[in-house]
């Protein structure tokens, strides 16, 4: 039976939590924010200690990345606004970075605890490493969970939002370690005429009919 913390944490398929918090840009609304474009949203422990600094500061120096791909950065700590225009200055200062998107300001940790990004057994006063992928329409498509001492690797950030874009808009599904340019998975057949084409196609790479990769026509990339 599921507890009520477990219900809280939200799961891939669901809905993002709405909420209403202040931030580095003022006021924001997660469903207002959402609307219309992908967002990352991803909670770090503290400001001003090393490794956040080198995660955000990533963040911010692949924005024309995530800009390209129509998604927007939305991060999380349970410090103050104060707290966080003074880390976003000093990392600007003594790195040359400009962290511009929103950081939250969650000090009652209400955001944080409704996405279940504080967990008691890591730490009880500090947001563990969460990242969540949210669809233009709203839905959490994928969580990623990293502990207090071990930092994101950005490249496989980027690489996963690309993927769920290219399953979305080519109506395929990925291999192990796919990346851009690769070949991707049919889906499989349904019917048995469908298993028959499959079985008679000669222009795809079958390793049975329930396994059949295809490379991608250069416009359905284009499209990411």
């Amino acid at each position: 039976m599921e507890t009520n913390e477990e219900k809280a944490m939200p799961r891939i398929g669901d809905r993002a939590p709405d909420f209403v918090s202040n931030s580095t840009i003022g006021d924001l609304r997660l469903s207002d924010y959402n609307q219309g474009s992908w967002v990352i949203f991803f909670s770090h422990p503290a400001d001003f200690t090393p490794v956040c600094t080198t995660e955000l500061s990533e963040f911010a120096r692949e924005k024309e990345f995530f800009s390209s791909h129509h998604t927007k950065l939305l991060g999380l700590s349970i410090d103050s606004v104060h707290s966080h225009l003074a880390w976003v200055k000093n990392v600007k200062d003594n790195l040359d970075v400009y962290m511009d998107f929103p950081i939250l300001a969650d000090l009652d940790m209400s955001v944080a605890q409704k996405y279940g990004m504080m967990h008691p057994g890591e730490s009880e006063t500090a947001a563990v490493r969460a990242v969540f992928f949210i669809d233009p329409q709203g839905i959490i498509r994928l969580i990623m969970y990293y502990p207090l001492n071990v930092g994101r690797n950005m490249e496989e950030i980027k690489r996963v939002l690309v993927a769920l874009q290219t399953a979305d808009d080519c109506s395929c599904a990925l291999p192990v370690n796919w990346s851009k340019g690769e070949k991707v998975i049919v889906p499989p057949p349904k019917t048995l005429k469908e298993m028959e084409q499959r079985i008679n196609d000669t222009t795809s790479e079958k390793v049975d009919f329930y396994l059949v990769k295809k490379t991608l026509d250069i416009t359905e990339y284009q499209k990411n």
